[in-house]
């Protein structure tokens, strides 16, 4: 189920907001500047289905954004809890950063963990299958995909380059919870 929780950017312990309502998710993160939306497969996939397959099954929804974005490069990335270097990976993504683009993922299957500092507040956002998050060029943030990731997710791209952060060297992401 997609959570979101969000706290004083000063305040790790009490909630300011903490819903599992979707419709609710959105709305909250539209607010901030932040898409966050629900798309459902246009044919079956599993965990085996092969990139060209799920990319196939979701061709609508990425055409459309495409479209409206102006997106150009899309590709898909599994990470299992097997990948000898996700410890590594895990704390690259934790530390704090922006993007000179749009950050753009859509969970196909799995979860991960978006935190979204912004305007005194940060953002906790539990995406999990079938959900959408664009995250605004220039918007600080960090990403926890767990101690045991397990993930398949399509990314959306306005470069060729792909994902190129700029590390802020703050250390607020340790302040605030991780995924288990």
């Amino acid at each position: 189920m997609s959570r979101l929780t969000v706290y004083a950017s000063d305040n790790a312990i009490t909630p300011l907001l903490d819903t599992s309502d979707n419709e609710h998710i959105s709305t909250e993160l539209a607010k901030a500047g932040i898409r966050f939306e629900q798309w459902q497969a246009g044919a079956a996939v599993t965990a085996q289905s092969s990139n060209e397959t799920i990319l196939q099954a979701y061709a609508a929804d990425i055409q459309r954004l495409k479209q409206e974005r102006g997106y150009i490069t899309v590709d898909v990335i599994s990470l299992s809890a097997k990948h000898p270097d996700k410890t590594v990976l895990r704390q690259k993504f934790l530390a704090e950063h922006t993007h000179s683009e749009d950050e753009v993922r859509f969970f196909v299957r799995g979860q991960g963990l978006f935190c979204l500092h912004i305007a005194g507040k940060v953002y906790q956002v539990l995406c999990q299958q079938n959900d959408l998050i664009s995250v605004p060029a220039g918007t600080t943030h960090w990403f926890d995909m767990g101690s045991e990731p397990e993930f398949t997710a399509i990314r959306l791209f306005n470069n060729a380059d792909g994902w190129v952060a700029n590390f802020t060297g703050s250390s607020i992401a340790n302040q605030f919870p991780l995924l288990t």
